[in-house]
């Protein structure tokens, strides 16, 4: 019986869309690829730290919860190559992007209304 496959073509694993379009599936474009992956997480990740966390924090907190987040998406970056971590990251800021921008105007309509009462 002969496999219907073709010469020279080697099975690659299933990649994200983003990391295929990297091509992160060529050994000699992975590094590449990691690093950018890893550039765009840390950036979506702390936008989505900053639009959905509620309070300030003081500047040693914030340090050490931004090196946590830079040394945690290290390992998250190995999983955005299958799974969709940055697609699924630009959403949550999205949504969360427009809960602050009504949560802005709804402030904004109530002291309005305080003023005019």
């Amino acid at each position: 019986m002969i496999l219907a496959s073709g010469a020279g073509n080697t099975a690659s694993p299933n990649m994200a869309p983003l990391a295929d379009f990297l091509g992160a599936g060529d050994p000699e474009n992975f590094l590449t690829a990691f690093w950018i992956l890893y550039i765009i997480i840390n950036l979506l990740s702390i936008l989505v730290f900053n639009l959905g966390f509620a309070r300030k924090l003081p500047l040693l907190k914030n340090i050490v919860v931004y090196a946590a987040m830079l040394f945690g998406n290290m390992f998250i970056t190995f999983l955005a190559f299958t799974l969709p971590i940055i697609e699924s990251l630009f959403i949550a800021a999205v949504v969360l992007g427009m809960y602050k921008l009504q949560l802005r105007r709804h402030k904004a309509e109530d002291e309005e209304e305080k003023q005019t009462s």
